[in-house]
């Protein structure tokens, strides 16, 4: 079975239960349309989990670009000598607005870990895919963080501008292809119609899942399959 969920942001436990709520086994596969990072307290122990998981297969997120990004500059040893070319005035900004924007449990997490795990946790998130085409039973999938211009549609997905698929919010009023089905992340589903709020929507060809689950809604995840829907609830 293929299985698809999206922006954890460090609920570690949601992910954890709803591994067993869909009793995800060796023989399933589970694709994260990215932001695992950022917000939430334990995103480390869920990249840790994830990367001991062979058929768990990660699409990078802006989060998790914005983390990456920032975190090989923590893995160099700052001297005099580079002090001005690894730690100057536009990283201390980025650092900055990543803090803000839910980059500080990331942070710490991060640094708490020995120079060889920090090492490896980025190599891991630096194979992340930017997007993914699947074909489950009859029907054909684009899964992917963002989203994709709309204007942009008819151009392969290898030509698609990258900083684009991780930021870009789709156009959920619109269907952009006949015979295929866009899976996205990134804009919680309340924030696309208020009747999906802390719910997967499907419509125009669309399946949004992102639930909101690092702000108190559920986690969503959908099996492609059959399109079955299962949700792990915030406990209280």
């Amino acid at each position: 079975m293929t299985y698809v969920m999206s922006d954890l942001h460090g609920e570690y436990d949601k992910y954890i239960r709803m591994l067993e709520r869909i009793d995800f086994t060796d023989a399933d596969e589970l694709y994260i349309l990215g932001d695992v990072v950022d917000r939430g307290e334990e995103p480390v122990r869920i990249l840790y989990d994830m990367s001991m998981r062979a058929n768990v297969y990660p699409i990078i997120g802006n989060h998790d670009y914005m983390a990456v990004s920032l975190l090989r500059r923590f893995c160099v040893e700052i001297t005099e000598e580079n002090y001005a070319t690894q730690i100057d005035r536009e990283i201390m900004q980025l650092l900055a607005l990543w803090q803000q924007d839910g980059g500080s449990t990331t942070l710490a997490k991060f640094r708490a870990l020995p120079q060889d795990h920090r090492l490896a946790l980025i190599e891991y998130m630096e194979d992340f895919a930017t997007y993914a085409c699947l074909t489950v039973g009859e029907k054909e999938f684009i899964l992917v963080h963002g989203g994709i211009p709309f204007e942009k549609r008819h151009l392969p997905m290898e030509e698609q501008n990258i900083r684009e698929l991780i930021t870009e919010r789709m156009d959920y009023t619109k269907r952009y292809y006949d015979n295929k089905y866009i899976v996205s992340g990134h804009t919680p589903t309340a924030l696309i119609d208020k009747a999906y709020d802390g719910r997967i929507m499907r419509k125009n060809g669309h399946i949004a899942v992102d639930c909101g689950a690092v702000f108190g809604r559920p986690l969503g995840c959908i099996r492609l399959d059959d399109m079955a829907e299962f949700y792990v609830e915030q406990q209280s």
